[in-house]
This record gives C-alpha cells, sequence and structure tokens, in this order.
C-alpha cells in the first residue's frame, strides 16, 4: 500500500501469452468493495521475474520491488518506483546480490525508525546462508550496505519473509532452518 497516493501496487511475473513472464506492475484505486486498475508496466524484461516482492518506503513515498531474473542471472535485484495517479515509473535497476539470491517471496520491508528498507533472501552461493542487507532508497535510486548472515543454512523450500515492529523498532525475518529439521 502507497500510503502517499492511497493506491496499491501489486507485483507479479506476467506469464501471458505476451508478457513472457516479465517483472511488471500495476497500480490500483479502491473505492468501496472495488478495485480499478491502471496499465501494467515491466519493470524488467531480461527473463522471467522470480519470487519479486514489494515494500513502500514511506520517507522517500516510493515502493521498492525486489527479484531475481531466471533466464538472464540469478543475481538480485531491486528497483524504485514511483505512484502517480494510476501510473507507476521505474528508476534503474541495482544489484544487492550478485552471486545466486533467491527465495524472497515476502522478504522485503520497511524500516521505518531508521527509514530503510531491509531485504532478506537466501545465497546458494553460500551455502544456503540466509542473509539481509540494508538499503537506502535516495529520489529513484537504491544503494545497498554489506549483507549480513542470519542463519547458516536456510531451507530452499521456506522464503524468507521480513516484518517490521514498529512498537519495538526491530526488524523480524522468518525462515526455515535446514540445519534444525527445516523448523521455522
Amino acid at each position: 500500500f502507497d500510503s502517499n497516493s492511497n493506491r496499491v501496487v501489486i507485483v507479479y511475473a506476467d506469464k501471458s501469452a505476451t508478457g513472457s513472464g516479465y517483472g511488471t506492475a500495476v497500480v490500483g484505486t479502491l473505492s468501496g468493495s472495488s478495485i480499478s486498475y491502471g496499465t501494467p508496466v515491466v519493470f524488467d524484461s531480461a527473463g522471467e521475474a522470480v519470487s519479486p516482492s514489494i515494500t513502500f518506503d514511506s520517507n522517500s513515498n516510493r515502493v521498492v520491488i525486489v527479484y531475481r531474473v531466471a533466464q538472464a542471472d540469478t543475481a538480485g535485484w531491486a528497483i524504485v518506483g514511483t505512484v502517480s495517479s494510476t501510473a507507476i515509473s521505474f528508476g534503474s535497476e541495482a544489484v544487492f546480490e550478485s552471486a545466486t539470491a533467491r527465495y524472497m517471496l515476502r522478504g522485503v520491508a520497511f524500516d521505518s525508525n531508521s527509514n530503510k528498507v531491509v531485504i532478506a533472501y537466501m545465497d546458494d552461493d553460500d551455502g544456503n546462508a540466509g542473509k539481509c542487507v540494508v538499503a537506502t532508497v535516495s529520489g529513484t535510486s537504491i544503494s545497498f550496505g554489506t549483507a549480513v548472515e542470519f542463519a547458516a543454512n536456510v531451507t530452499a523450500a521456506a522464503n524468507c519473509v521480513a516484518t517490521f515492529d514498529s512498537t519495538s523498532n526491530k526488524m523480524l525475518i522468518a525462515y526455515g532452518d535446514a540445519d534444525n529439521s527445516n523448523y521455522g
């Protein structure tokens, strides 16, 4: 939900006959119990977008989308979007993990205390380590700090989920622990 424009933004891999799985976003407007949509916009056309996830940065009034491109490479990408009425436009894509970043579904959240975005993901090239990285949005650009490990071996079948607790000003990351019977 983009609280600045009072709109929702939905991200998905467009697997229609003409979509080729491209990363796509669409702005929705709620009215009572109805929703209407603007024109879908492709934010990445390199190949099929895998695990696209989105959060709203209320400091910059922009959305941040994270994803991986299946056919092109396995890096973790992020892009900043700006909602204007029922349209959305994007800045340039940026890599937050150049190795294999997987399982990011719901792995991005905004920390309103520090005005930062946190991305959680599984790094295939580092023994399936669970990692997170802090991102800063400036205009339509995004930059990243150094990734840190939060778990040695994340279960491949369990997506990382991140959320922010505004009462304690802490980020919570949930995942499956492959070193402990795949427990959550």
